[in-house]
């Protein structure tokens, strides 16, 4: 005879399984202490492949032997800082728009045009904290996309973050200055958006009987009499994709100018910017 139980399907690990509010999530960046001098980078999803490595892995059955790992590539063009935020007892005291910002950002924002302070007219006793707003620069890519935009943390003490801003305020900020080889990164973003799909496709569950009433990829039994609800628990049909996920401990393998490496990458095209390989898929 069959088992009569059997795990649950579906994870109730995330929930509510509905659509992200905004393509670049949010991010903690007090908690996060790595990198140079900027906490965080806006990339993108190029496309993966294998690759053939030698195996520095301690107590490895394959240590010293060359192996056959997934890869991730990913697209890093130069970011420019939008605006300094400065924060007193993590309240936004002060913000500063950065001058000779591109046009392209008028199709995301609206610029003023006033000219605001600057950041000699701050005192450094008004605030104790300081962060900046990035975009990136798609018009580098072959990427047909409006600039993202998003906040980002900075290392070091008040004073080291003001003189990395002076320095390259209206500057290129590069990938490669900012991580290094063999660098461990989180990496947070969206899932593939797969619109409305049923519960078979969304949870798992079982096709029932082909002598069923009602349909054979539809839930069995929704919940008893009482509670007089449905609870978040049964699998029903709704979004699936488009999921705001993390990914935790991604080792950088290689990094560089693209230099004409990666060409007619599927669904995606060249890489004509900066490139980042990540170890595993994302």
């Amino acid at each position: 005879m069959p088992t009569r139980k059997s795990p649950r399907k579906g994870s109730l690990q995330f929930w509510p399984r509905k659509r992200a509010r905004k393509f670049l999530p949010s991010t903690n960046w007090d908690a996060i202490n790595s990198g140079k001098n900027l906490k965080g980078f806006i990339c993108y999803k190029a496309g993966m492949a294998s690759a053939y490595v030698k195996d520095n892995t301690p107590d490895s059955m394959t240590n010293g032997k060359g192996i056959v790992i997934p890869i991730t590539i990913l697209e890093c063009p130069p970011i420019k800082i939008f605006s300094i935020r400065f924060y007193k007892d993590k309240k936004v005291i002060k913000e500063i728009l950065s001058e000779g910002l591109d046009k392209e950002l008028k199709k995301k924002v609206k610029i003023p045009r006033k000219k605001g302070k600057k950041i000699e007219d701050i005192k450094q006793e008004d605030y104790d904290d300081v962060r900046v707003i990035i975009y990136s620069q798609v018009k580098k890519t072959g990427i047909k996309k409006t600039p993202d935009l998003i906040e980002v943390g900075l290392k070091g003490s008040v004073e080291e973050k003001i003189n990395f801003i002076k320095e390259n305020l209206g500057k290129d900020i590069s990938a490669l200055d900012v991580f290094e080889k063999n660098q461990v990164v989180d990496l947070r973003g969206l899932t593939k958006g797969k619109g409305f799909s049923g519960p078979v496709k969304r949870f798992g569950i079982t096709l029932k009987s082909h002598k069923s009433e009602k349909g054979r990829r539809r839930p069995g039994s929704i919940g008893p009499w009482h509670p007089a609800r449905v609870t978040f628990r049964v699998p029903m049909a709704g979004q699936l994709g488009m999921f705001t996920r993390v990914i935790y401990n991604n080792k950088i393998i290689d990094m560089g100018k693209a230099e004409d490496k990666f060409k007619n990458i599927k669904n995606f095209g060249d890489i004509k910017t900066d490139y980042i390989i990540v170890y595993g898929s994302i």
